[in-house]
């Protein structure tokens, strides 16, 4: 699983930074999550081919986070795309998407979907073969969802000494390591158990920005791999948090200890600040393993 942060600061874009916008890669597929202004040009700066993004999530109407989709939208036009792409937002971004193609006559030239939100509850979005999307319900000043993405498990791993110690064909690899037992020419039946062993654990990652402190989501969030969790202020700003719906460092490390998650990534930093470690030295008085995003970062996991 690999991270990819194109922008993550709060509010206006500057010269150095950028607004929310991030590339999540997940058993091999590439998802677009949050596209706030200057989007495409990043993609282009950190070399990620825009048409192997298939699927756009947009966390709430807020400009930081999605003013830069219709001009991706347009450019893919104008690179010609054929392949579908898939969009997923509060209800509301159909319209105000759509209106800006039809006053710029740009309407795409590729099936374009939108698949509007409006339920406060988690549900699931999205489920394919390589991994699944379900709602996180975010506390903002307007609606406003996070996104949890869980990796399908792989393959079960063979066990080549025994697969060769009972001379299986090749031709049933692929059986076995979807977990069939294996049937010799004989009739002797050789349990899955013993010709492979378990697949890599499954990754998940959760992305929530922007959202005031909210421990309502800790038992969504139990055991996930990786939790990118807003942060807008550091302590000596804390009483700004509340009134704005923001998080603080230390409240979003208190949402990861709590969940019991393996990393915590903070982002979603006020502007007002020119040393973001700041925030890393906050939130590591209450959980240990924190990392800072930062424009063009990139995380494996």
């Amino acid at each position: 699983m690999k991270l990819t942060i194109l922008g993550c600061y709060a509010a206006t874009p500057r010269t150095f930074t950028n607004p929310t916008s991030q590339v999540l890669e997940i058993n091999n597929e590439l998802v677009l999550i949050d596209c706030g202004e200057g989007t495409q040009v990043e993609l282009r700066r950190n070399k990620v081919k825009f048409s192997r993004i298939k699927h756009i999530f947009i966390s709430h109407l807020h400009g930081d986070h999605f003013f830069g989709l219709v001009g991706l939208i347009s450019t893919f036009r104008l690179l010609n795309r054929e392949s579908e792409l898939h969009i997923y937002g509060p209800k509301g971004i159909k319209e105000v998407i759509t209106l800006q193609l039809k006053l710029s006559s740009s309407w795409t030239s590729y099936p374009l979907y939108f698949h509007e939100l409006d339920s406060k509850e988690p549900e699931n979005i999205l489920n394919t073969k390589k991994f699944s999307v379900e709602t996180i319900p975010l506390k903002h000043r307007i609606y406003a969802n996070g996104f949890l993405f869980r990796e399908k498990p792989g393959d079960r791993k063979l066990l080549m000494n025994e697969v060769l110690n009972h001379n299986i064909d090749v031709a049933y690899y692929r059986g076995i390591k979807k977990g069939k037992d294996a049937i010799l020419e004989d009739g002797t039946v050789i349990a899955n158990s013993k010709l492979t062993s378990d697949p890599e654990p499954s990754m998940s990652y959760a992305f929530c920005s922007d959202t005031k402190y909210n421990p309502d989501m800790v038992e969504q969030l139990k055991e996930v791999t990786v939790l990118y969790h807003e942060s807008t202020f550091l302590e000596e700003h804390a009483y700004l948090a509340n009134p704005t719906k923001h998080s603080t460092a230390k409240e979003a490390a208190a949402i990861a200890r709590a969940a019991n998650v393996s990393t915590l990534v903070l982002g979603h930093y006020s502007t007002r600040y020119n040393d973001i470690q700041l925030f890393k030295t906050e939130a590591e008085e209450i959980f240990s393993s924190v990392e800072l995003a930062d424009d063009g970062k990139i995380f494996s996991f």
